[in-house]
């Protein structure tokens, strides 16, 4: 559905995208992390064909996004900086969407803006807060039937009930019409329960990019121990990270698993243990080693 190839944007000679290439499912739920500066939030202004870049190319639908109104008008955007008109309340939201979205769904929007009960659909949507105003976003988003959703740090400053809510409304609407959504994000816990596809990205590169399952399939931690002298590691073995604890070593191993369990028991180790990883800890150990420090900020 949506496709990047060899992407490169720079400003003032800082490559903020580095030949960068993607691929997003139709009906796929993408989670895209990285640290800080990574270059997410540039992509998906490109995705959206709110900036153009300098080579390349982005397809949505098999088509450049760029100055492409019907390719856009099947896409909703919610960046991290949430922009409203000044004066507007959520009905003039309504009626602005409603002329740029053909599909808008007044009676969807009505249903859920009774889910959305402290939203005042006449007070200035200025003058919410900053979780209120990212609801009204959702709101009107959702409520253009998008084929596409992009959400950067979607969920930010809003409270684990209003959260809740609204993953449950994005993955109904994955169930329903696969609608694709795309989300950048620091909260890997919170992607890892709803994404299906993730992508890493560090230095305006795309490091891996795989389902949920074949990532987490394809780094595990083995806890190992032996009497005497630790043997040298099997050949053929990817290790991202070794910690020991008295005589147990926890390996964070990139590859099948279970080759490398095979491999492991011919050394014949006291202790072995397979144990599976979260994607905050995937992440960690891909864009370099457990010090790593921009993973929740």
């Amino acid at each position: 559905m949506i496709r990047v190839n060899d992407v490169v944007k720079k400003f003032d000679g800082f490559t903020a995208l580095d030949r960068l290439s993607m691929h997003v499912p139709k009906g796929a739920v993408y989670g895209l992390v990285g640290p800080n500066g990574a270059g997410k939030s540039t992509i998906l202004r490109h995705i959206t064909g709110a900036m153009h870049q300098d080579a390349g190319e982005v397809l949505v639908a098999g088509e450049p996004v760029w100055e492409n109104e019907p390719v856009k008008a099947r896409m909703a955007f919610i960046p991290d900086d949430i922009f409203f008109f000044n004066s507007a309340n959520v009905r003039d939201m309504q009626r602005f969407y409603r002329g740029l979205y053909p599909r808008f769904d007044d009676a969807m929007f009505e249903t859920l803006l009774k889910e959305f009960a402290e939203l005042d659909p006449k007070k200035n949507i200025r003058g919410f807060s900053k979780g209120m105003q990212r609801q009204t976003a959702f709101l009107l988003a959702l409520c253009a039937r998008p084929e596409i959703l992009v959400l950067d740090e979607p969920v930010d400053g809003l409270d684990p009930i209003v959260r809740r809510k609204i993953w449950r409304l994005i993955l109904a609407d994955v169930a329903e019409r696969e609608t694709t959504v795309l989300i950048s994000s620091h909260n890997l816990r919170e992607l890892e329960d709803v994404c299906d596809h993730v992508g890493i990205l560090k230095g305006g590169k795309l490091l891996l990019e795989h389902s949920l399952d074949e990532l987490q399939g394809n780094v595990s931690k083995f806890q190992i121990a032996f009497n005497g002298e630790v043997p040298a590691l099997p050949e053929g073995i990817r290790l991202l990270h070794d910690e020991q604890m008295g005589r147990v070593h926890t390996l964070i191993i990139e590859g099948d698993s279970e080759a490398a369990r095979a491999e492991f028991l011919k050394l014949e180790p006291v202790l072995l243990d397979v144990l599976p990883l979260s994607l905050e800890e995937i992440f960690i150990y891909e864009i370099g080693g457990a010090d790593h420090e921009d993973i929740s900020r």
